[in-house]
């Protein structure tokens, strides 16, 4: 039996292990004939189009395309995602052009850092491309003075009346510290990128500095794009026979009459990209949040409970791999806990207002970017305040109600009351009270049935008064 189990053990491990060294030969001497692999960018540059486009750039060269064209048409994304995606392209065996198309799209922002990093950069008419100044929380910064250059001589002129420090200085920006720093550092990945590919370093930092744009046909006189292409047929034919350098090598392709194979997105980046959305994400925190709290109210319940547990893991997923401000993590969390606590606290409404503005300021700034499409819908941000004050105002009106109604249980609803005495007594008897019977004490006599008025209680013995014979009733 062990002989058997380690032979099945053995056959397992070399079709796991041998197959695909057979198959490796085969599928790179087919895919390197005349195969090209196109990939479509038609969104924000986040984590699901990173994952899609370092996939496939991957794909590539294990199956042995000879080319990689990115069909892209973006306003830009994530810093973090976009440098992934660089550094892929700079890896590659494989050749990559990026092809801003189809007419009227865009390579804007971090668009246009992949296109200067990419091998060939082709445009389609009527297209264009620049506006990579970098943007954060605070929106996009002012633009950094003009870069002072020769053609730049009118900008300079402008700009000389308003100088009324030495030039030393730094610039009168609002954080200007921090936003010097981001540009700068923008501005040497992108110049390098630029020598790296021998395209215009000067005007790829004037787009970083200065936000400029330019349309297809301008780019490429101005050497920021290598071709101007109608479509992909005219793409690879005008390409067919250029020379580029590859890593340490020098290669011609070879482009005309490739076949196309298209990249679909599968699954799991379908999966990444909804709950990646910024407005997804934060809807799954909620649910995951208030899905618990159902459950801590009403335990045994499970279907909120598991239900918020599964949003609650995939929301912090997704705040895992988004460019998150933990302080307006941390005030999310603080405002939910003071809406919970004003339930049980009687502060007439104080903490769950403040609950309320915690949470609201907290879902402002909580995605830490003002990059378009990573940021959560104001109007869905101003919903839930909305919701969240109606609520709030209702358990105030429903305590403040319940406040102003009369005891109706307890010694409160006992001390005051009306009964009947059961006996005859002088000192201790019983009494009925309604459908009760208690032992109670008076100073005076007391006749069955007459009507008597608890005035105090200690403990199960009540403290009664005789009523008057003309209050008897």
């Amino acid at each position: 039996m062990r002989s058997f189990a380690f032979a099945l053990l053995v056959l397992t491990g070399i079709a796991v292990v041998g197959v695909p060294s057979a198959e490796e030969p085969a599928a790179t001497a087919t895919a390197g004939g005349r195969t090209a692999l196109i990939m479509r960018l038609n969104d924000a540059i986040g984590p699901a189009t990173s994952h899609f486009l370092t996939k496939g750039i991957r794909r590539a060269a294990e199956d042995g395309h000879s080319l990689v064209i990115i069909e892209m048409d973006t306003p830009g994304g994530l810093d973090a995602s976009t440098r992934d995606i660089i550094k892929e392209i700079l890896a590659s065996p494989v050749p990559v052009v990026t092809y801003v198309s189809p007419n009227g799209a865009r390579a804007a922002s971090a668009g246009l850092y992949i296109l200067y990093a990419s091998h060939v950069a082709a445009m389609a008419p009527a297209t264009n491309t620049g506006s990579a100044t970098p943007v954060s929380i605070g929106g996009q910064p002012e633009p950094a003075p003009p870069i002072d250059r020769k053609d730049d001589k009118d900008d300079a002129r402008e700009a000389k009346p308003e100088k009324a420090e030495p030039e030393t200085d730094p610039p009168p920006v609002p954080g200007s510290a921090m936003e010097r720093k981001v540009i700068n550092d923008s501005v040497a990945y992108i110049r390098s990128l630029a020598e790296l590919r021998g395209r215009n370093a000067d005007w790829a930092e004037k787009a970083v500095r200065e936000g400029v744009n330019l349309q297809a046909s301008a780019a490429l006189r101005q050497n920021v794009i290598d071709v101007l292409a109608t479509d992909v047929a005219d793409l690879l034919a005008k390409i067919d026979g250029r020379k580029l350098k590859l890593g340490a090598n020098d290669l011609t392709l070879a482009t005309r009459n490739l076949e196309l194979v298209r990249q679909e997105t599968d699954w799991r980046t379908e999966l990444l990209s909804v709950i990646t959305n910024p407005t997804v994400a934060y809807g799954l925190l909620l649910i995951g949040l208030y899905g618990l709290l159902l459950e801590g109210y009403n335990p045994g319940a499970v279907l909120p409970g598991v239900t918020g547990a599964i949003c609650l893991l995939l929301g912090l997923f997704a705040l895992q791999v988004l460019p998150v401000n933990y302080a307006g993590l941390a005030l999310m969390g603080l405002g939910v806990l003071l809406v919970i606590a004003e339930a049980f606290v009687p502060s007439f409404g104080t903490l769950g207002l403040g609950g309320l503005i915690a949470f609201v300021i907290g879902s402002i700034i909580l995605f830490d970017t003002d990059v378009p499409g990573f940021k959560v819908a104001i109007p869905l941000i101003a919903g839930i305040a909305v919701a969240g004050g109606l609520i709030l105002v209702g358990i105030v009106w429903i305590f403040s109600r319940a406040r102003r109604r009369p005891v109706v249980t307890g010694a409160e609803q006992i001390v005051g009351s009306i009964g009947e005495a059961d006996e005859n007594f002088s000192g201790r008897g019983r009494v009925r009270l309604g459908s009760e019977y208690w032992n109670a004490i008076s100073r005076v006599p007391v006749r069955a049935g007459q009507k008597v008025r608890v005035v105090s209680m200690d403990g199960l013995l009540l403290n009664i008064e005789p009523l008057p014979e003309n209050a008897q009733g």
